[in-house]
């Protein structure tokens, strides 16, 4: 498996107050540990189980995230932006690994 690859997509700027919407993506097959491979051993579960927005440190938008989430899991959520910043975007793994990427947002 290729390593979880995180893609956001954050406008590159917007007025002081206002509402901007957020998109990201991460490709990650979120093996439930449901099914089991040729030799009838089961595949051990690895998902996404947690993920995170903060704008310049604080947290705007946070998740948790069960097995049934789908492979590659989209996220569409808004955050409201008063000054320029940076949002930071973390997907957590069930073995503890996580997967960051950041983007900056200039206010006018």
């Amino acid at each position: 498996m290729a390593a979880p690859k995180p893609r956001v997509k954050v406008p590159k700027k917007a007025s002081k107050g206002e509402v901007v919407t957020l998109k990201t993506l991460i490709s990650h097959p979120m093996e439930s540990g449901q099914r089991k491979d040729k030799q009838g051993n089961p595949i051990p579960r690895k998902i996404i189980n947690k993920f995170t927005c903060e704008y310049n440190g604080q947290v705007v938008f946070s998740c948790d995230m069960d097995p049934a989430v789908s492979a590659n899991p989209y996220l569409e959520f808004t955050a409201k932006v008063e000054d320029s910043g940076t949002f930071k975007f973390t997907w957590v793994d069930d073995d503890g690994s996580a997967y960051t990427t950041e983007k900056k947002l200039a206010v006018e």
